[in-house]
C-alpha cells in the first residue's frame, strides 16, 4: 500500500508499507531521492507506450496523446519492500488529489508529477482549441478503486475554485488552469473592437473557461500563467497573450 504527502510544499514523498508489491507512475525523471530498510528494493522503468496493461490500448492511446500535444513521457516505479522515495519537478509546488471511484481529474500533462495504478489514464477532446492551445484536449485520470490518487505540479501556491455547493459561476484563463474535477468548462470568447485593435482599452482577456451554476466543479488555478495563447491585437500587443512559464477543497 502506497501513501502519497507533500514535503516542504515542492516534494512529493511517497511510503510504501512493503505488504506487497507496489506501483506508481510517474513523469520521467521525477525521482530525486529514497531510503530502504534494508537493501535496494525499488527499480525505474521507462514506460514506452504508457501505463496501459493491454499492449493494443497502449499505443492507442500513445497516439492519441501524441496527436493532441498531451504526452508525458512516463516511468514505472516498482517496490517490493518497505521504502520511502522522493518526487519533484523544477520546484515546482506539489499538490495531492484523491479520487473517489468514477470521479475524473482532467489535468494538463504538463502539470502531472504521478499517480497510481487505481487510476485509468486517457485523454478527453473538449473542441475548444481555436484559441488557446490549452483547451481543445486534456489529459484524465479516473479513479478506478480505493487508492486513486494523483499528484500535479502547480507555478507558486495555487487556489482552489468551487461551486459545487454554492452553484456559482465560475471563471478561468486557460493558461492558469492545473486541472479539474466535475463537469467540463464551457468557453467564453470576448471579441469586442478594442480586443481586435489591441486598444488601450482592450481588457487583454479574450478567452476564458466558464463553468456555470449547473456545471458543478472544482478548479485548481496556478497564480502564473503559460505562455500559449495567440494574439488577437492587430497592432502586436498583448491582447490574449500571457507571460510564461509556469488546500485543493476537500482534499
Amino acid at each position: 500500500m502506497l501513501r502519497l504527502e507533500v514535503v516542504n510544499e515542492l516534494t512529493l514523498k511517497v511510503t510504501s508499507d512493503g505488504r506487497g508489491q507496489d506501483t506508481l507512475f510517474t513523469k520521467a525523471g521525477a525521482f530525486i531521492g529514497g531510503e530502504c530498510y534494508g537493501a535496494k528494493n525499488f527499480k525505474f522503468e521507462k514506460c514506452l507506450l504508457g501505463p496501459e496493461g493491454n499492449p493494443m490500448q497502449a499505443l492507442i492511446g500513445q497516439l492519441g496523446r501524441r496527436v493532441t500535444g498531451e504526452n508525458l513521457p512516463i516511468m514505472k516505479v516498482t517496490m517490493n519492500g518497505e521504502s520511502v522515495t522522493y518526487y519533484a519537478n523544477e520546484e515546482q509546488h506539489v499538490v495531492v488529489i484523491p479520487l473517489r471511484h468514477g470521479e475524473t481529474l482532467s489535468v494538463e500533462s504538463e502539470n502531472l508529477l504521478a499517480f497510481t495504478p487505481d487510476c485509468k489514464y486517457g485523454i478527453r477532446f473538449l473542441a475548444q482549441g481555436v484559441i488557446s492551445q490549452k483547451g481543445w484536449a486534456t489529459s484524465t485520470l479516473t479513479g478506478m478503486g480505493p487508492e486513486a490518487y494523483a499528484a500535479v505540479l502547480v507555478e507558486g501556491n495555487p487556489i482552489v475554485l468551487s461551486n459545487e455547493q454554492t452553484g456559482a459561476t465560475l471563471e478561468a484563463d486557460p493558461d492558469a488552469v492545473v486541472c479539474w474535477t466535475g463537469a467540463d468548462p464551457g468557453f467564453e470568447m470576448d471579441m469586442t473592437w478594442k480586443n481586435l485593435l489591441g486598444s488601450r482599452g482592450a481588457s487583454g482577456e479574450s478567452y476564458m473557461f466558464q463553468w456555470t451554476g449547473h456545471q458543478p466543479a472544482t478548479v485548481l488555478i496556478q497564480p502564473k500563467e503559460r505562455k500559449s495563447g495567440v494574439s488577437l491585437g492587430m497592432d502586436g500587443g498583448s491582447a490574449g497573450q500571457r507571460a510564461s512559464r509556469q488546500t485543493w477543497g476537500r482534499y
